[in-house]
């Protein structure tokens, strides 16, 4: 129920106006000075306050601003006998919802309280998803306690208060994109953009429109100037992902960019100021790219300001258990699904694999085994073949090894129906029996 605060030394107003806001179903709490309306913001969560200009120890536009300033979302819906426009220009600066006269404008009064309790409720909401969202991307969200991984947190955690160029080097899947986002969210601009752009997904033609825009007809289809994803992040954060895979000549476009702070949208002739920081990732050693002429060392040493190196899964074995319970939670709230933490048995099994896809192909096994479960608990069986050839000591099976091969190729189908024999055996094109016989044989 929404809470209403009246703020007037007039007894039987307070009293009228009180019994008319409830009436609406609002809660209505009452103060006959700024004191004691004080003392009842502090014991309850008020959200719109109506009160007098006139109190007897003070002004109701002095104590908009006060208000305001420490319950930022509280509104405030002042009251005059005579209203001036002095007062009122005053009390919408220092954030009042509004100024309105008692007696000509009484029949506002309900509408407007609805209005400031509507406001009230958007402000809560958004304020309780950015929380959500700066939790999500926080550095608290980054799982895991090996030291590898705490090393890496630690360092980026003392860059983020910078300004610096960030590049985060490490294998596919190891959470570059986590530690950019959480980078962002640590800084001075977590309140603008954070534009993420992989350099590797975008072919080379587009590349260069979508980072610095274009001009209308400076190719086929651009029918309109259109601003790029790096003047979108402006004051914010440029994460380029992959940067290691960007063409050598849009590297010295994006070289300029960072010495001077302007570009050029394709097809224009004039730069454009923009101020972003930039979080580069790279799965390369460029290095070696460099020795081989694939990529700047000018532009190399522009991004590489301060190198933070993502440890592999398999180089923070120890946070396997946490990791896995964690996608475990995940999947299971979306699958509307109750699955307990991984056993021991199953957590060796993860342990052995070498997991070249890292996080993401932790992940991936994760939800896979969620889906196909039919019951509460995990376990080996419902791993992927490569792991559980793993759990069985086997060693790599060979691509000439025949009926490793069927093994393999029947187990796919039967996760591709769901486990249904009968669908299976039509797939492979066998009769049933002869299924149930390669079933035992292969211990499927």
């Amino acid at each position: 129920m929404n809470k209403i605060l009246i703020v007037d030394d007039e007894e039987k107003l307070r009293t009228l106006l009180a019994r008319i806001i409830s009436l609406e179903g609002f809660e209505v709490l009452q103060a006959a000075d700024i004191n004691s309306a004080f003392k009842k913001l502090e014991q309850a969560d008020i959200d719109v306050i109506l009160c007098d200009v006139k109190l007897p120890d003070g002004n109701g536009v002095d104590f908009s601003k006060k208000v305001k300033e420490k319950f930022p979302f509280a509104e405030i819906i002042l009251l005059t006998a005579y209203g001036n426009i002095s007062d009122g220009v005053q009390a919408i600066k220092n954030g009042a919802f509004d100024y309105i006269t008692k007696g000509d404008d009484n029949n506002k009064i309900i509408p407007l309280l609805y209005r400031a309790v509507e406001k009230v409720a958007l402000a809560k909401r958004v304020h309780h998803l950015e929380n959500q969202l700066s939790k999500k991307y926080s550095f608290e969200s980054i799982i895991g306690k090996s030291k590898n991984i705490l090393a890496a947190i630690d360092m980026a955690k003392k860059v983020a208060v910078t300004d610096a160029s960030v590049l985060l080097t490490g294998e596919t899947g190891t959470g570059k994109e986590v530690f950019a986002q959480a980078i962002h969210q640590a800084s001075t601009r977590n309140n603008k953009n954070f534009i993420a752009i992989n350099c590797a997904a975008i072919s080379k033609d587009l590349l260069e429109s979508e980072l610095f825009g274009h001009k209308a007809g400076a190719f086929t289809g651009a029918i309109k100037d259109t601003k790029g994803l790096m003047e979108e992040a402006n004051n914010g954060t440029v994460f380029l992902d992959e940067i290691g895979e960007m063409p050598l000549e849009l590297q010295a476009k994006l070289l300029r960019v960072l010495e001077t702070g302007e570009l050029i949208k394709v097809g224009e002739n004039k730069s454009v100021k923009i101020n972003i920081r930039l979080i580069a990732a790279t799965n390369r050693d460029l290095q070696k790219e460099i020795e081989a002429g694939n990529f700047r060392e000018d532009l190399f040493y522009r991004i590489a300001v301060f190198q933070i190196a993502l440890p592999a899964l398999r180089e923070r074995v120890i946070d396997m258990e946490e990791l896995a319970n964690h996608f475990i939670k995940i999947v299971s709230s979306k699958t509307n699904k109750k699955i307990k933490p991984v056993t021991k048995e199953f957590l060796e099994v993860l342990k052995k694999h070498h997991w070249n896809g890292n996080i993401r192909e932790l992940k991936n096994v994760i939800e896979r085994s969620v889906i196909l479960i039919d019951k509460d608990e995990l376990t080996i069986e419902n791993l992927p073949m490569e792991l559980q050839r793993a759990s069985n000591g086997t060693k790599q099976l060979s691509a000439f090894d025949l009926a490793s091969a069927e093994k393999i190729h029947i187990q796919k189908v039967l996760n591709y129906t769901n486990g249904n024999k009968t669908e299976t055996a039509k797939l492979l094109n066998i009769a049933l029996t002869t299924l149930y016989r390669k079933l035992d044989e292969y211990k499927l």
